[in-house]
């Protein structure tokens, strides 16, 4: 657990902007109407200070596997995953407001009611989540921090990636999808060190996999993509 009495270093966040472009009326709309009911509450440090474990199954109603995505950037493929699999529970982060009402529209517009929302950073939500909680996690098109003085920023880290090792149960999957070749090393070399076993990686998707609109950039400026399949030891 973090000593929430100490500051945090300034290179814990993996993520840079939480505001872009001014939200649309219909935006503000869905963060004022959809996104408390959809908040799992207890995440924050504001929120529980003590870093208390929270019940996984208060937040869908039930011991349904609870998945996780890392990063949902606008949430079609959140969205996307909660239609093909109803009777899995999926948590997503993301600190990226408008991210976060885009995925709102969206949810709107499928009808699944099968997700949870944290509007923030995914490390508070591990910390709170309680060992072997986890049953699969995606991170689909992180920022590559191409800086090298940035990479210790980047998700695949020791210090990301071992509080994520703690929520995933033994057996779990973990997905990366990245257009950087870098990432891609840096993700073969400490994704297995913190105890993940490599079981594919190459140029193809998984069956399930639906191309997000950063995936689609990338094909644009002719970058290829990358699937990276983890499992948990």
């Amino acid at each position: 657990m973090t000593d929430e009495t100490s500051p945090r270093p300034e290179w814990r966040n993996f993520y840079g902007r939480i505001h872009g472009k001014t939200l649309r009326k219909s935006q503000k709309t869905y963060l004022a109407e959809d996104l408390g009911a959809l908040r799992p509450r207890g995440i924050t440090p504001a929120e529980n200070p003590g870093r208390h474990p929270i019940d996984p199954a208060a937040i869908f109603g039930d011991a349904r596997p609870v998945w996780l995505e890392i990063g949902f950037g606008g949430g079609e493929h959140m969205v996307h995953m909660a239609a093909r699999h109803p009777d899995v529970g999926i948590i997503g982060a993301e600190p990226f407001i408008n991210g976060v009402a885009m995925l709102l529209g969206k949810i709107r517009a499928a009808g699944v009611t099968n997700l949870a929302v944290h509007p923030g950073d995914v490390r508070d939500l591990m910390e709170v989540l309680p060992a072997d909680a986890v049953s699969k996690a995606f991170l689909n098109y992180p920022d590559p921090w191409p800086k090298r003085r940035h990479h210790r920023r980047r998700f695949v880290t020791p210090g990301h990636l071992q509080p994520l090792a703690r929520v995933l149960r033994p057996g779990a999957e973990f997905r990366v999808a990245t257009d950087i070749p870098d990432y891609v090393r840096q993700a073969l070399e400490e994704v297995p060190a913190a105890g993940f076993a490599l079981v594919a990686e190459g140029g193809e998707p998984w069956e399930d996999w639906l191309s997000t609109r950063y995936e689609q950039k990338a094909l644009r400026e002719g970058r290829v993509p990358h699937y990276l399949t983890f499992r948990r030891l």
